[in-house]
Formats: C-alpha cells, sequence, structure tokens
C-alpha cells in the first residue's frame, strides 16, 4: 500500500510538471507539489522602510543556520527553503503576504518581524492550521490566550521591562518616563512597565507617542519632558527612538534612556553614532560578538565562513539563528514525513532544550521557549557593551 502511494505521489508530481511546461504556471500549486525534496516556510517581515534591518538581519541569521543544515543534508533527506516577502513593517501588507504564503502552500510560518504585523498574521495562521514559529516579538498578546500554532524561542517583553524598572528601582530611580510607539507594540511595552512599577506604588511620569514607521518625535519630547523624568523606556524601532533621543538631548534631558530588544541595537547604534552613549538596550538573546556560548561561537563561526570579513555580527541576525536552530531541531523531531501535527508534537518535546549555552523549554501546554533577558549599553565608538 505504501509502494503505491509512493507511486501515485511520483506520478501526481510528474504530471503537475508536465502540466506547469505546457501553461508555463505553477503559481497557486502548494509548496509541495512543487518542490517535494524541500521543507518550504513562509516569512513576511519589513525589507524596505524605516524597520528595514531588522528584517534583513533576522534572514541573514536564519539563512546562516539553514545553509548549515542543508550542507549536512537537511532535515531527512529535505532542504529547508525560506521564502521571505516584503510588509515593510505595515500590519495590511503582512495579512496579504500571509493569504499568499498560506495558499501557496508553505509548511510553516517563521520569523515574522513586529508586533502588529504579527498580531494581523497569527488568526490566519490558525484558521489554515499553519504553525506560526518564533516571531520577533514579546508582545503578550499574541502568547496569551495559549495559541496550539503559535511558538515563541525569545522572553516576552513583559520579561524585558521588569528587568529594565527592576534595575532602575534598584539604584534609586523612581520617576520613569515611556516614549511609545503609537500601535500595539508601543501598548505591549507600555503595558509591561506599567506594570513593573505597580507593585511599587508608581506608575510612568510621564507618556509620549509616535506614529510607526515615522520620526515625528517633537510632540512626544515635549510631553515626556514636562514629567521631568530621571529614565525614559522607549518601545519603537531604531530610527524614531534615535530621533526621540536627540531630541530629548537637545531638549535638555540629562538621565538614561532604556529600549527593549525590537529596537535592533546595532541599527540603534549605528543611528545614533557617537550620541549612542550610555544608551541601554536589553537583550533576550545571547552576546553575539564573543563566543561567551557556545551557540555564539557557532554563529560567528558560520557568518565568517559564508561571508568573510562582509560578516558584522549583531542581536538581530543572532536571533535569526537562534530561532532557526530551534525550529530545525523542531523539525528533526517531527519524523521522516512530517506534518503540522508533528512539527508541534516536536517543538513540544523540547523540554529545556540546550541550543549551546540558551535553553527552549517548550511543553504541551507551554509555548514560550525563554525567560533570558540581559542589559547592554552602547558605547560612543557604536560598540555594545555587555
Amino acid at each position: 500500500m505504501d509502494d503505491f502511494r509512493e507511486v501515485t505521489l511520483l506520478q501526481r508530481r510528474q504530471l503537475i510538471r508536465a502540466c506547469a511546461g505546457l501553461c508555463t504556471a505553477s503559481v497557486g500549486l502548494p509548496a509541495w507539489t512543487q518542490s517535494g525534496h524541500k521543507i518550504v516556510l513562509g516569512q513576511s517581515a519589513a525589507f524596505s522602510g524605516p524597520a528595514s534591518a531588522l528584517g534583513e538581519e533576522f534572514r541573514k541569521g536564519a539563512q546562516l543556520l539553514f545553509d548549515r543544515v542543508n550542507a549536512r543534508g537537511g532535515i531527512g533527506g529535505r532542504s529547508i527553503e525560506l521564502q521571505s516577502l516584503d510588509d515593510g513593517y505595515e500590519p495590511d501588507r503582512c495579512s496579504a503576504n500571509t493569504r499568499k504564503l498560506i495558499d501557496s502552500g508553505v509548511f510553516a510560518l517563521f520569523g515574522y518581524i513586529g508586533t502588529p504585523t504579527s498580531i494581523a498574521a497569527l488568526p490566519l495562521a490558525t484558521q489554515a492550521q499553519v504553525p506560526f514559529v518564533a516571531p520577533f516579538t514579546g508582545a503578550e498578546a499574541l502568547r496569551t490566550p495559549f495559541n496550539r500554532y503559535a511558538f515563541h524561542v525569545r522572553a516576552s517583553y513583559f520579561n524585558e521591562t521588569a528587568e529594565i524598572v527592576k534595575q532602575l528601582t534598584a539604584v534609586g530611580i523612581r520617576k520613569i518616563a515611556v516614549f511609545h510607539q503609537n500601535d500595539s507594540y508601543g501598548k505591549a511595552g507600555l503595558d509591561g512597565v506599567t506594570r513593573a512599577l505597580q507593585p511599587l506604588g508608581l506608575q510612568p511620569a510621564a507618556l509620549g507617542t509616535v506614529e510607526r514607521n515615522t520620526v515625528a518625535v517633537d510632540a512626544a519630547v515635549q510631553s515626556i519632558m514636562a514629567g521631568k523624568p530621571d529614565a525614559i523606556v522607549q518601545i519603537s524601532a531604531y530610527k524614531s527612538c534615535a530621533a526621540f533621543i536627540r531630541a530629548a538631548r537637545k531638549a535638555g534631558f540629562g538621565g538614561t534612556f532604556y529600549n527593549v530588544s525590537f529596537v535592533g541595537t546595532q541599527a540603534l547604534a549605528q543611528e545614533l553614532g557617537a550620541d549612542g552613549r550610555g544608551v541601554v538596550v536589553s537583550q533576550v538573546m545571547p552576546f553575539p560578538f564573543a563566543p561567551k556560548a557556545h551557540v555564539s561561537g557557532e554563529f560567528l563561526s558560520a557568518g565568517r565562513t559564508a561571508l568573510g570579513d562582509k560578516f558584522e555580527p549583531n542581536y538581530s541576525s543572532m536571533e535569526g539563528y537562534v530561532a532557526a536552530k530551534a525550529l530545525a531541531e523542531g523539525l528533526r523531531r517531527a519524523g521522516g514525513k512530517p506534518t503540522a501535527d508533528s512539527l508541534i508534537a516536536g517543538l513540544e518535546s523540547m523540554h529545556e532544550f540546550d541550543l549551546g549555552g540558551f535553553l527552549v523549554d517548550f511543553g504541551p501546554q507551554k509555548h514560550t521557549g525563554s525567560k533570558f533577558v540581559d542589559l547592554t549599553i552602547l558605547t560612543a565608538d557604536g560598540r555594545v557593551r555587555h
């Protein structure tokens, strides 16, 4: 019976190829019919616009890992292919991309960049019963309520903002303002700061917002400076955060700026240059600039082998590499003929799994793999100090 199914499948593929040759189109065919020897993943991310460095770097890191896996025979003899579409960090474009990817028959969705885009995509993935793995966001709205199809490799914004507030209040700083993007990402970060302050009897000293994909920060600076804060937590992307830092300092702010990991650490450092000195960024991945963890050494070796002197490690590409490594392990555990259900089971079997100094802990009712948070600081020469 199994042999008969294999012959039938082969005949079906041959027929599809023949039809494709006659009509010069395979658009709309499921990915498995287009390439039976590949596991095709779909990604919608920002590859243009003010947040483009995040999508580009995450994809570079993920591709380093997938290339490494493919060079060693793939997963059960199948190579991994990542198909990426540009959404410019806009939810409507992301929704359209997601429908296109699902209709094309991708095996799973992977590495979506951002909260508003991921919130737009997850219901589509859930309806289609397609796994949604390792979005580059820490928003609680994607984690609660529990979703069988969503897996998060990184810590949440609640974890990050709790660590930031803990450090600030430990040194006596209590007047903490929040500059945030005016969307679901910004609200997720604001909620995290507010939640961390509440047990201390505190609330944000002042608030200021910026529209997504813009750098119109003057109103936010005016609003926040009126509250006379001693520190400002920023929940936005690197261009708007850099614009706010410059404008706030010009307006006389002498305190410290804190950012969550999504800002894009290296992109922020490059955007600020010498103005970046003393800016703090929380991190949810191992240090990518030196082999302090085994997975960091792997990442650096893969990057230098592939790109030589052109390789520039950063936290965003490190996250892509780690996320891809977690997914590859889930695929290995999914069996010789992986399905959505077997991938979910494979990922759920990764209890306290060590990716090389970075633990991922999934389970049948636990799809948030890590709570790891670290704090780093930018230097005047554009470096990141651990």
